[in-house]
């Protein structure tokens, strides 16, 4: 008995979804809940489960291939439908073999005389391959070696006997060891200026002032050219090897650059990338849009962080990064400018109920965007655990595609890659979204009792991108001065949450 696995509904507004891989063939084994194939929607690519456990009888959608929700994707069953078929061509195999089998059975000893005598005739193939193992004889004169030494001996205990042939093959030994002798007195000049101390290498002479420089500065003498007369090392020349010395110190190693393996290749857009690219499209020709940008001095934000990360961490397992105190602060923004919040409908303003923020992760698949919902009414390390899951979930491929979606606000953190700031891309329906930079330390103007001062802070730079149809440039100021002054008055004690 068969039964077909359905795509199933991925979300609310998920009609149709495109099979990307396959992670079982037909004949495999399946369980109940695991994984089948993988779909990708234009929210989320996700795994599908098996229903039901059983056997991969036929594969109904291919990869690649585009169809709606309630689409039969695969059929599983116990086996038999498979096993059937191949049962029957077997029986008849069985029932139609008695007949002929006697005739060949009764030929088969004629056809086994001819294989004897290739059996036969082995050996005497064998004996060629026998008489090279045994020819070591001719190998023996690298044993006689010890024969031609003797010869050299002789003439040397007996000088006068040895006859004129003999002694033309001696004297050829007899050059060798003279070559070997002569690094001998080679050795003597190398040592010599070293233990006189006088010298360095073959530069000339050097006074006892330029040694002490030499010895200071770690500076080998017989690697220094003298520039002097006669080829005298000068203290100027001791001067220029320890600069030249340490600038090679100092100079940073080129880092290696890894060349990707896409380089010179081409590949077809994701179904991920193609949604991303048609939506950005669709929003910059449907709106107005345009950024504003302001600087904001978090340095009470950063010594806060700094005191109670250790506890934050230990207290709620979460890391606690900028990044919850920029959620929190545009969270309250919100609240005060809704208009931010907002969405067009028609001709009509759309004020949402409550704050959703969605956040911006970066994934190898691409950008996605979960929400943090409720974003009003939570603190810091409500907004540390919310960002921390999603993210997580994100990039494993665990969310759920509903999480995608009811954003009213997006949060990027282009900063987290060592950007100051960017221009982010509002998508439709929303309204705004807010690119945060990277916190950093710059010397800036203070003014402490009336008086300005020049002083090191951290700052980090805020760009809303918003659309004009509804947002105005002084709406979209008066929401970022009021992050602007919460985050650089930094009381954020009680908003901890821990």
């Amino acid at each position: 008995m068969s039964e077909s696995v359905n795509l199933p509904a991925l979300g609310e507004s998920v009609t149709e979804g495109t099979v990307t891989r396959w992670l079982k063939n037909v004949g495999d084994h399946v369980e109940v809940d695991e994984p089948l194939l993988e779909v990708s929607t234009d929210k989320v690519d996700t795994e599908i489960p098996s229903p039901i456990a059983g056997i991969i009888e036929a594969i109904l959608v291919q990869e690649d291939e585009t169809v709606e929700v309630g689409t039969p994707l695969v059929t599983i069953g116990d086996g038999s439908a498979a096993a059937a078929p191949t049962a029957a061509p077997v029986a008849e195999a069985q029932v139609a073999a008695p007949a002929p089998v006697a005739a060949p059975v009764a030929e088969a000893p004629a056809y086994v005389a001819p294989v004897a005598a290739p059996v036969a005739e082995a050996p005497a193939y064998v004996a060629p391959v026998e008489a090279p193992v045994a020819a070591p004889a001719p190998v023996a004169p690298a044993y006689v070696a010890p024969a031609y030494v003797a010869p050299v001996a002789a003439p040397v205990a007996a000088p006068a006997p040895v006859s004129a042939p003999v002694a033309a093959p001696v004297a050829a030994p007899a050059p060798v060891a003279a070559p070997v002798a002569a690094p001998a007195p080679a050795a003597a000049p190398a040592a010599e200026p070293v233990s006189r101390g006088s010298h360095a290498g073959t530069s000339g002479y050097v006074t006892p002032i330029v040694r002490k420089l030499a010895n200071e500065a770690g500076v080998d003498l017989s690697t220094v050219s003298g520039t002097g007369v006669g080829g005298r090392i000068r203290k100027e020349d001791i001067e220029s090897a320890k600069a030249t010395a340490s600038a090679a110190t100092a100079a940073p190693a080129a880092p290696a650059v890894e060349v990707s393996p896409l380089r010179g290749t081409t590949v077809p857009m994701s179904r991920l990338r193609k949604v991303v690219a048609e939506r950005a499209v669709i929003s910059m020709q449907s709106s107005a849009q345009l950024t504003t940008v302001v600087e904001v001095d978090v340095t009470r934000v950063a010594i806060l962080r700094d005191k109670v990360k250790g506890a934050f961490q230990s207290k709620t397992g979460n890391k606690l990064s900028f990044l919850p105190f920029f959620a929190l602060a545009a969270a309250e923004a919100l609240q005060a400018n809704p208009i931010i919040n907002a969405t067009i409908d028609g001709d009509s303003i759309v004020y949402p109920s409550q704050e959703n923020i969605s956040i911006a992760v970066d994934t190898e698949r691409g950008l996605l965007t979960p929400v943090v919902r409720n974003a009003g009414e939570l603190d810091l390390a409500g907004f540390a655990a919310q960002i921390a899951d999603l993210a997580q979930r994100t990039r494993d491929n665990k969310l759920k595609p509903d999480e995608l979606s009811g954003g009213t606000f997006t949060l990027t953190n282009t900063g987290s890659r060592g950007a100051l700031f960017d221009t982010p891309v509002v998508f439709l329906p929303q309204s705004a979204i807010l690119g945060t930079g990277v916190v950093y330390k710059k010397p800036i103007v203070v003014t402490t009792d009336g008086l300005d001062s020049i002083a090191i802070r951290s700052t980090v730079f805020l760009a809303l991108s918003y659309d004009h149809r509804i947002i105005d440039g002084a709406d979209a100021s008066r929401f970022l001065v009021m992050m602007k002054q919460r985050l650089e008055a930094g009381a954020f004690e009680a908003n901890l949450g821990i």
